[in-house]
């Protein structure tokens, strides 16, 4: 090396902090003006997710701040929303805006896998917080982790593994399956079939389909002629709406049982109990559990019209996690609070005393439940009753098992 010119070491290291400066000047100029600490919640506002996650999560994201005293650090609380119609492109498009301009320091629900894994990279690049309820891939704790990313509701894992081992422990070993074509429906189809088989059941076929698919008589009728005791569902949203709807005009509901692990309250809604009786889904919040439960979803429900369900419930309990962990360590700094979260224990009406582990992922119990017949529904609302329920630990993919890269032992 000639003496006296700088390593490239050096040079790479100088024009990464150079690169920095900016972000870092423009943060501290927001808080010495005192500016919105500003939460994206970026959801499907109006497509086939719209009613699983959508703007209902953004009233859960405001019940959040609300809940903080509409402060923390000493500014105001901003919640912005943003519609990602279920395009990766729009959503990395719209997270970049919201990062690189408006100052936003996590973004939260993510609903669409495809659509998570895009944004979740780009906070990682840039050090911001991804709130994770909507989307399910395992990938998002795995191969695509992030140092700043969190998984607070359901994954592919924790939706399969559990609910498939008691079911099976009731005799129903063979399977058919639904799958759909994106991130979802591919890891689903992945962690399902592995836990039957593991559990010594089959999975007798498989029929992909086109999200936002209006006919699903070819795959029902596939699942119906296999003799499967088990049809797994393995969407979300309208797809799995219509494909229960169109499973009871041919009478397959009667003969065969449903699990539906990406299926949620308002789902069940839509349907009516009349159609929705005897699905079993996975749940990790039920709006009538308890005391503290009912109370705040009234709350929720005098400003939506609707209970919330696991997402809704999850987002609001992100947000607030993240808000308090900014306050605990008296920094906006996405690596900074995301360091602070995880030291945090998380109490509030979604779980409690729940931990989240060094991968990202919020440790708490899941429950099995079957939709009530309209007989045994008392009141509005009133649609679940309980087949088992999952401790947390259980339930998880064991970190011995991560694919995580920071994670993963060489």
């Amino acid at each position: 090396m000639t003496r006296g010119l700088p390593s490239r070491r050096l040079v790479l290291a100088a024009a990464g902090s150079a690169l920095a400066m900016p972000a870092l000047l423009r943060q501290e100029a927001r808080a010495q003006a005192g500016a919105p600490v500003k939460v994206g919640v970026l959801s499907d506002l109006s497509g086939q997710l719209s009613d699983y996650s959508g703007p209902t999560c953004v009233t859960a994201a405001e019940m959040a701040a609300e809940d903080m005293g509409g402060t923390v650090l000493g500014r105001p609380i901003q919640i912005l929303a943003a519609d990602h119609q279920n395009k990766a492109d729009v959503g990395a498009n719209l997270a970049r805006g919201w990062f690189d301009r408006e100052g936003v320091g996590a973004i939260a629900d993510l609903p669409n896998s495809s659509v998570a894994l895009a944004v979740q990279h780009l906070a990682s690049e840039r050090g911001k917080i991804t709130l994770l309820s909507g989307p399910a891939s395992g990938a998002l704790m795995n191969e695509a982790c992030s140092k700043t990313g969190f998984l607070w509701a359901l994954d592919t894992y924790s939706n399969t593994v559990g609910p498939s081992r008691i079911l099976m422990e009731q005799g129903k070993k063979t399977w058919f399956l639904i799958v759909a074509d994106y991130a979802y429906g591919h890891q689903m189809r992945a962690d399902l079939t592995k836990s039957v088989e593991k559990a010594g059941g089959k999975v007798l076929g498989v029929a992909q389909h086109p999200t936002g698919s209006p006919d699903f008589s070819s795959f029902l009728l596939q699942a119906q002629a296999s003799g499967a005791q088990v049809i797994g569902l393995l969407n979300a949203g309208s797809d799995t709406i219509n494909c229960v709807k169109q499973a009871s005009e041919f009478g397959i509901s009667s003969q065969q049982k449903f699990y539906l692990p990406g299926a949620v309250i308002s789902d069940v809604h839509a349907l009516g109990l009349e159609q929705a009786k005897g699905l079993l889904l996975m749940n990790g919040f039920y709006w009538d559990r308890n005391d503290e439960s009912r109370v705040w979803s009234k709350r929720f429900f005098d400003k939506t019209k609707r209970m919330p369900g696991q997402i809704q419930a999850s987002v609001y309990s992100s947000v607030l996690h993240y808000l308090r962990a900014m306050k605990e360590a008296k920094s906006e700094d996405g690596r900074v609070v995301a360091e602070a979260m995880r030291g945090m224990r998380v109490n509030d009406v979604f779980t409690k005393d729940g931990v989240i582990r060094p991968d990202g992922r919020l440790v708490h119990d899941f429950y099995i439940v079957e939709v009530k017949s309209p007989a045994e529904s008392k009141y509005p609302w009133d649609y679940y009753k309980p087949v088992g329920e999952i401790a947390g630990a259980e339930a998880m993919q064991p970190l011995s098992e991560t694919r995580c890269p920071y994670l993963k032992k060489t």
